[in-house]
């Protein structure tokens, strides 16, 4: 990890900001606001020695590794952890216009602490997963984005920004790994396979690339050989949800991305993420976001 001269450090790319803020050693927030009409272009070194955190609390981006041969899309309302003891993973993240992603880094070490007495509940933390790689996407919990926008949006006297993201960065650390009382806080055995894991990955792609026409659950289970009850178990607990609702919100902030840019109508749109009528598209549309197509088109002009 390069070091870091000053506690708060910010740059402008384009109409981009790239804005990073040092909570303690070795302990960082950055935040990628591009409030541009084009993609942006972030890059900073990340070590092996470090876990990442990325939220997407507007828009999307998506992050490259292995110089571009592995990408790793994030949408609106989702989280990223990653975790490589094996290599370095320097950040390199492309945020779509009027995109806001959030990142959290801080050494694994460091990380330990913080569940010293009770990281018997997260599975990577274990004895028998040390050292070992690990990922997980979910949902922001409507929790985690108040404090999330409230990292994005603060009028705060410069002295004491430091204190406020440091409180921040723990109660966002806290709200990631918070658990509802009525959840069993036993991880799902068949999930330490990462054979298992790389299946329900695999699940994910399918449905997204046949968002239009896409398989049963069954035809699904089938296609990665994975028994029904256990695409639905853990595609749940990876994903935050069930397939179709996943795949339903997928589809939504599709159709929304393509309707911004003004190169298609909402009959196209519909089609192209799986309504062959229009009247069901708008329906969708009107359920995920509150408003109609040509409504929600009609106020990106204003």
């Amino acid at each position: 990890m390069r070091p870091i001269e000053n506690t708060i450090s910010e740059k402008n790319i384009a109409e981009g900001i790239y804005r990073e803020t040092k909570i303690e050693e070795g302990f960082f927030v950055l935040k990628f606001n591009n409030e541009s009409t084009e993609n942006q272009l972030y890059r900073r070194e990340v070590s092996s020695d470090y876990i990442q955190f990325h939220f997407c609390v507007k828009g999307s981006g998506a992050f490259s590794f292995n110089n571009g041969n592995y990408r790793l899309p994030i949408l609106e309302d989702t989280s990223l952890l990653l975790y490589n003891p094996e290599r370095d993973l320097p950040i390199e993240v492309a945020v779509a216009p009027n995109s806001w992603v959030i990142s959290v880094l801080l050494p694994i070490k460091k990380f330990h602490t913080l569940f010293s007495s009770e990281a018997n509940y997260i599975s990577f933390l274990s004895d028998e997963n040390k050292g070992r790689k690990y990922y997980k996407d979910a949902r922001i919990s409507p929790s985690m984005a108040i404090v999330l926008n409230q990292l994005m949006n603060y009028n705060l006297h410069p002295s004491i920004k430091q204190l406020y993201f440091k409180g921040k960065a723990y109660e966002l650390l806290s709200l990631y790994f918070n658990r509802e009382e009525d959840v069993d806080v036993e991880q799902c055995p068949f999930l330490v396979d990462e054979a298992n894991v790389s299946k329900l990955k695999k699940a994910k792609e399918i449905i997204i690339a046949r968002m239009s026409e896409p398989p049963t659950l069954q035809e699904l289970a089938d296609e990665i050989q994975l028994p029904l009850n256990k695409l639905k178990e853990g595609f749940k607990q990876i994903y935050g949800d069930s397939v179709f609702s996943f795949l339903f919100d997928y589809k939504m902030e599709v159709a929304r991305q393509l309707l911004a840019t003004g190169a298609h109508n909402v009959n196209e749109v519909g089609l192209k993420v799986g309504y062959s009528t229009a009247s069901h598209f708008i329906a969708a549309f009107k359920k995920k976001f509150g408003t109609t197509p040509k409504k929600f088109v009609m106020g990106l002009s204003k």
